[in-house]
């Protein structure tokens, strides 16, 4: 009969011991604290149990099943992930749920329908503003702020509102058209 070495907790006590990766016996990790947390998100109040510092875009993905806002980076650093928060764009992947409060959460799914869209989706389809659409929720979110902020933008306040929104496909001059003809649309309306 083999005996495995035991473990000591970090107090110093023996703690329970789990497999890790590799096979072997170790000390448990603590499991994280899980709440319900309370969201505005489109409209809707929702409740999940989720530890307060899960990052928002895990719990839209996950339990929500809101798949239009993307993982990107993962870093706060290409815009992949931002939603609404009020009225600001916020990335999402590392914005812990705490953080939120009570604060309005919209997420692409929650700018328009297909029935009537978001000024801005109806343009950058009118632009072709979009190839791959990876990066597309975010920029639409980025520009959907700007929009609240400044309903008639000019083209270097465009280009300053979606400058941390990466798109590999070079289609950035389609979409800087398409948010100032959603914004002309917004003036004739």
């Amino acid at each position: 009969m083999i005996r495995r070495p035991e473990t000591q907790a970090i107090d110093g006590s023996a703690g329970p011991e789990t497999p890790t990766a590799d096979g072997r016996q170790g000390p448990a990790s603590p499991r994280p604290e899980t709440r319900a947390v309370r969201l505005r998100i489109n409209g809707a109040a929702v409740s999940v149990e989720a530890d307060p510092a899960t990052p928002l875009l895990s719990v839209l993905r996950g339990p929500l099943g809101l798949m239009g806002t993307r993982f990107g980076c993962g870093a706060n650093q290409c815009g992949a992930c931002h939603v609404l928060l009020g009225d600001r764009a916020v990335a999402a992947c590392d914005l812990p749920l705490w953080s939120v409060g009570d604060e309005a959460i919209t997420t692409v799914e929650g700018l328009g329908t297909p029935e009537r869209p978001h000024p801005l989706q109806s343009a950058f389809v009118a632009e072709q503003a979009m190839q791959c659409g990876y990066c597309v929720s975010g920029i639409l979110i980025s520009a959907a702020a700007l929009l609240r902020r400044n309903p008639r933008p000019t083209e270097a306040e465009v280009r300053a509102a979606l400058d941390r929104n990466l798109c590999r496909c070079g289609a950035h001059n389609r979409m800087v058209r398409a948010v100032l003809r959603a914004a002309q649309a917004d003036a004739a309306a």
